[in-house]
């Protein structure tokens, strides 16, 4: 079965389990808007995720008055259905997965991107010589004949952010050999094995290819679609957002300070990240991935950027086209407002 109609199934069987804990206890508030009791947030382990980490090693969320557990899920559809059934308050994931969500009549809203710029990359074997898009669309064209194997996840922005590429370049699929995958560490493994010329995947995955096994960088979702689009999202559920405007304005806070710490001391927020055992990769290739962030702090979302993938992955089939607007960048606007004020 293809990722995106497993998402939809889980997301869609979990409705039930939605309507199913509706009727249990809910912790009372201990201040207006703010939420009683741990909250609990999924997460997978792209480099976009390390505000969040950041924020629970260095004390920001105790900072703004909140007991935080991150919750880890190895695929975003498990991750997604948790937020509907209530059994976490915040998720963070592809930003596609609100959308699946909503799809599926699910109400949940994406209320700021997770903490990183750049995150999807596309990579090139580096032995073929090709350092940029310009020298990969003279390749392609100088050879007919051999065309280059790309690794790809399909229905999935993996796939969105390649097609974009190619069209940008006045290329499409049928100049290239689209090798399509369903599991994310196999497309890593044939980039490893040279079975395919061109990866595209996240860091700091696609970090260890180029600092370990010589790969190029191509492009990255910053390049394709616009700074501020994003990786990954911070999702709530819409009742969740409405009762506790309070919480999610403190959750943002410590994200953005653990965007901010990783910034300004990428050596310090590797060594706390490595001590935490988040990310599968030596603590050099995680250096170097931070390190080679944009010098800056971006959550509010591109999203006309966000758009193009979408619209992309309606045209594909893979998604319903948005019926409204699930983007709630209030909370960001308010957080904003009060450093103005100080």
């Amino acid at each position: 079965m293809k990722k995106f109609n497993i998402l939809i199934v889980a997301v869609s069987l979990l409705l039930g389990f939605s309507s199913c804990n509706s009727g249990g206890k809910e912790p009372t508030d201990t201040k207006e808007g703010f939420y009683k009791g741990t909250i609990k947030v999924g997460h997978l382990v792209a480099l976009d995720m390390a505000p969040l980490f950041l924020a629970k090693e260095a004390g920001y969320f105790k900072e703004e008055g909140l007991d935080v557990q991150t919750v880890f899920f190895s695929n975003p559809g498990d991750n997604n259905a948790a937020l509907a059934g209530n059994s976490i308050q915040f998720s963070t994931n592809p930003f596609t997965l609100p959308y699946f969500g909503a799809n599926s009549g699910v109400k949940m809203q994406i209320i700021s991107g997770a903490g990183g710029l750049g995150i999807m990359e596309v990579i090139i074997q580096g032995p073929l010589g090709i350092n940029d898009i310009k020298q990969l669309v003279a390749y392609i064209k100088a050879n007919p004949g051999k065309k280059l194997k790309i690794a790809v996840l399909k229905g999935d922005t993996l796939e969105m952010i390649i097609q974009k590429m190619l069209a940008d370049n006045g290329l499409t699929y049928n100049d290239v050999e689209m090798v399509w995958f369903n599991d994310l560490l196999a497309m890593v493994q044939s980039f490893q094995t040279k079975q395919v010329d061109i990866l595209s995947h996240i860091k700091p995955y696609t970090t260890e290819m180029i600092v370990k096994y010589g790969a190029k960088s191509l492009t990255t979702n910053t390049e394709v679609w616009g700074e501020g689009t994003p990786n990954c999202t911070v999702a709530v559920m819409d009742d969740f957002a409405a009762k506790y405007p309070g919480t999610c304005k403190a959750y943002l806070r410590a994200i953005q300070k653990g965007f901010q710490f990783m910034v300004d001391n990428p050596e310090k927020a590797t060594d706390m990240l490595v001590k935490g055992n988040y990310y599968k990769v030596d603590k050099d290739v995680l250096l170097y991935a931070i390190k080679n962030q944009p010098k800056k702090v971006v959550l509010r979302p591109n999203q006309e950027g966000m758009m193009m993938a979408i619209n992309a992955m309606v045209k594909g089939g893979y998604i319903k086209q948005p019926t409204g607007n699930i983007i709630n960048t209030t909370f960001l606007d308010e957080i904003e407002k009060e450093k103005t004020t100080k």
